[in-house]
């Protein structure tokens, strides 16, 4: 809450809900279900809001971690759009660990939603990739498609 700035983020920040967290030991990795329900903060989100939202959500990380050279996507699941953000980095003063932030947004009838993982290997990063996920009832075998990042034409 200290970095909350305005009230609006203070907000945000107390109606935030993690259903899901996982870590793993060796090497180090953790990965995360984050809901912003709309009735809590009084709005309905738009795509436009995606990319503030998913900065939000990975400030904890950021805080201990240098992340540089960040790589984004966007892909359809049926009828919803996803944003997805990808960097690499290493905790603050190792760099000699190497990690891979990765995040990805979506809105949902009554929420925003965002997935992220801190990686610290190639397998970890997979397996948060090839996570199920359902939503608004819709069920799809793999949170990112191989092609999350291809360049679009014109882009």
């Amino acid at each position: 809450m200290e970095s909350a700035k305005t009230e609006e983020e203070k907000k945000e920040i107390a109606c935030v809900q993690v259903p899901v967290s996982a870590r793993r030991t060796a090497p180090p990795s953790f990965l995360a279900a984050m809901a912003l329900p709309f009735d809590c903060i009084g709005q309905i989100m738009t795509e436009k809001d995606l990319p503030g939202f998913a900065e939000g959500s990975s400030e904890g990380p950021r805080a201990i971690f240098d992340f540089g050279d960040p790589v984004y996507g966007t892909y359809s699941m049926g009828s919803h759009s996803i944003w997805i953000e990808r960097a690499k980095g290493n905790p603050k003063g190792h760099p000699e660990m190497p990690y891979t932030l990765e995040i990805a947004c979506s809105l949902l009838k009554n929420a925003a939603v965002c997935w992220m993982t801190v990686a610290g290997d190639d397998q970890a990063l997979k397996e948060f990739e090839g996570t199920a996920v359902t939503l608004d009832g819709d069920a799809f075998a793999q949170l990112v498609p191989s092609t999350a990042f291809d360049k679009k034409p014109g882009s």
